[in-house]
C-alpha cells in the first residue's frame, strides 16, 4: 500500500508540473490541496484519468480527490519524500510573490472567503470529530444512567467524566484554536491569535460589561457584551485586525524593542478594539444568524421544518461540488454555542445517504446492461459513501452520469425532512453517514439519525429508479 501511495504521489506531482510548480501541498479528509505557481502547467485531464484519483476540483487551490486516509498519506509523501512545502511562506522571489498575489485577485470575493474559512477550519476537523464523538458518548452514558439502562456505578461515572474531559478539551476552547489558525492564515503571530480567542471566552468580559453598562442582568445572553459574544465570527474578525495592527506596530518599533514592545502594544490596542467593537458587532451578526436559523431549522411549525429540511438536504451536494460547504462551519459553531447542539449538520448529512441509494439503483441498471466498469466503480466507492465520504460517489458515479447527481439530492431530501422534523441534534460535525452516529447528542437523536439515513437510502434509490433509464448507464 505504501509503495502504491508513493507511485500515485509521484504521478500526481509529475502531472501538476513537478515540485518546482508547487507552492504548498496539504490535505483535508479526502482531498490533496495543492497551491500551484502556474496553473497552465497542470495536465488536468490526465490527472482526472489517473488511477487512484477520484476527481479534480479546479479552484484557487487545486483539489485532487483521492479518498479518506490516502489524502493525508500522499500529502505527507509529497512533503517528506519529494520536498514539497507544506505551509504557506512568503518567498524571497518578489516576482513569484507578485504572481501569487495577482492569482489571488482573480478569485471572486466569495471564493476567497471560502478558501480562508477552509484554511482555518480544515486542520481542526480531526479534533472536531474526535471531540464530538467523545462528547456524544459522554451524553449517551449520562442518559442511560439516568434512565436506569446501565447501573449508576463509579466505573460508568468515571468513564463518562473521562469522555467529557476529552471532548471538552477541544470544543470547550474552540475559540482559542480558531484564533491560532486564523493568525496562521492572516500572517499574525499564532500565540497572539490564540490570546484573542481566549479573551472572547474569558469571565472578565462579563465584569467589564457590567462596569460599562452593557450587561443585561435579567437576560445575560441578550447583553450587548458578554463572555462568548460573537463566537468564532468575532475571533476571526479580531485576529484579522490583529494581523494588520501587529504589522503596523512592528514597522515603527525599533528592532531592539520588537520582542517586548510589539506584542505588548498590539494586544493593548486589540483588547480595546476587540472587546468594545468587534465582540458587540459580531455578536449582533451572530444573533441575526441565530434568529434566521431559528426560523429555518428550529421552527415550531412542523410544515416549515419539513420543507426546510428537504430543501437543505437536496441542495447540499451541489454545495459540496462548488466547495461552498466550508462556509457552513461558522454556522455549525454558532449553533453549538447558542443552542448547545448542531441541528444543521445532521440534515445536510442526508445528502451522502441519498447518493448511496442512487448508486445502488445505478449498480442494478449497470448490471442489467452489463456495464462492468460502472459496477466496479460503484463497488469501490460505495463503502466510503456508506461511511460518510461522498466524494468518490460524486466524482466517480453520480456527477459523470449527470441526472443521478440530481436524483440523489431529491431522494436525500426525504431523509433531511425526517431528521429536521424529529429535532436531531449533534454534538459536533464531521463526515456524514454511519460514522456520524456517535456525533449525535442523545439516544433519541441517534435513533432518528439512523432512520433518516435509511429514509435517504430508499429515497435516493426510488427517485433514481424512476428517472434514470438503463440506456443512461449503458455507455459510460
Amino acid at each position: 500500500m505504501a509503495k502504491a501511495n508513493r507511485q500515485l504521489a509521484s504521478e500526481i506531482l509529475k502531472l501538476i508540473g513537478g515540485k518546482e510548480n508547487v507552492s504548498t501541498a496539504t490535505n483535508c479528509m479526502t482531498r490533496l490541496r495543492v497551491q500551484l505557481k502556474d496553473d497552465s502547467k497542470a495536465e488536468i485531464e490526465s490527472l482526472k484519468a489517473t488511477e487512484g484519483v477520484l476527481g479534480v476540483v479546479e479552484a484557487e487551490t487545486l483539489q485532487i480527490i483521492v479518498g479518506p486516509g490516502k489524502a493525508k498519506k500522499i500529502a505527507d509523501i509529497l512533503v517528506e519524500e519529494f520536498g514539497v512545502t507544506k505551509e504557506s511562506n512568503v518567498t524571497e522571489d518578489w516576482q513569484e510573490n507578485k504572481e501569487s498575489v495577482k492569482k489571488g485577485r482573480k478569485q471572486s470575493k466569495l471564493k476567497t472567503a471560502l478558501e480562508t474559512i477552509a484554511s482555518i477550519f480544515i486542520p481542526m476537523i480531526p479534533a472536531i470529530i474526535a471531540a464530538g464523538i467523545f462528547n456524544g458518548f459522554a451524553g449517551l452514558i449520562g442518559t442511560m444512567i439516568g434512565e436506569g439502562t446501565i447501573p449508576d456505578t463509579q466505573a460508568w461515572n468515571l468513564t463518562q467524566t473521562v469522555f467529557a474531559l476529552i471532548g471538552h478539551s477541544f470544543l470547550g476552547y474552540f475559540a482559542i484554536f480558531t484564533g491560532i489558525n486564523s493568525a496562521k492564515r492572516f500572517g499574525a503571530t499564532e500565540a497572539l491569535g490564540g490570546m484573542i480567542g481566549a479573551m472572547s471566552i474569558a469571565p472578565q468580559i462579563d465584569q467589564i460589561s457590567q462596569m460599562v453598562g452593557l450587561y443585561n442582568q435579567e437576560v445575560p445572553l441578550e447583553s450587548i457584551l458578554t463572555t462568548g459574544k460573537g463566537g468564532i465570527i468575532g475571533v476571526i474578525f479580531g485576529v484579522y485586525i490583529l494581523s494588520i495592527v501587529e504589522k503596523r506596530v512592528r514597522k515603527v518599533v525599533p528592532d531592539v524593542l520588537d520582542l517586548i514592545a510589539t506584542p505588548l502594544l498590539t494586544l493593548l490596542i486589540l483588547a480595546v478594539l476587540f472587546v468594545f467593537i468587534v465582540m458587540p458587532v459580531s455578536g449582533f451578526i451572530s444573533d441575526v444568524l441565530v434568529d434566521a436559523l431559528n426560523v429555518l431549522i428550529a421552527s415550531e411549525n412542523q410544515v416549515i421544518s419539513v420543507i426546510s429540511g428537504y430543501v437543505l438536504a437536496a441542495v447540499f451536494l451541489p454545495m459540496v461540488l462548488l466547495g461552498l460547504h466550508h462556509g457552513l462551519i461558522p454556522i455549525y459553531a454558532i449553533q453549538l454555542e447558542s443552542m448547545g447542539g448542531v441541528s444543521l449538520f445532521p440534515v445536510l448529512a442526508m445528502a451522502g445517504a441519498g447518493q448511496v441509494g442512487a448508486a445502488i439503483a445505478i449498480y442494478i441498471k449497470a448490471n442489467k446492461v452489463k456495464n462492468t466498469r460502472m459496477k466496479q466503480i460503484i463497488a469501490g466507492a460505495l463503502p466510503a459513501g456508506i461511511l460518510g465520504i461522498g466524494e468518490p460517489l460524486i466524482y466517480g458515479v453520480t456527477l459523470p452520469l449527470g441526472k443521478p447527481f440530481i436524483t440523489a439530492g431529491l431522494g436525500a431530501g426525504f431523509g433531511g425532512a425526517y431528521v429536521m422534523a424529529t429535532n436531531v441534534l449533534a454534538s459536533a460535525w464531521g463526515p456524514s453517514g454511519l460514522v456520524a452516529i456517535p456525533l449525535m447528542q442523545d439516544l433519541s437523536s441517534i435513533i432518528n439519525f439512523i432512520i433518516g439515513i435509511f429514509v435517504s437510502y430508499v429515497g435516493g434509490f426510488i427517485v433514481t429508479q424512476l428517472f434514470i433509464k438503463e440506456s443512461d448507464v449503458a455507455d459510460v
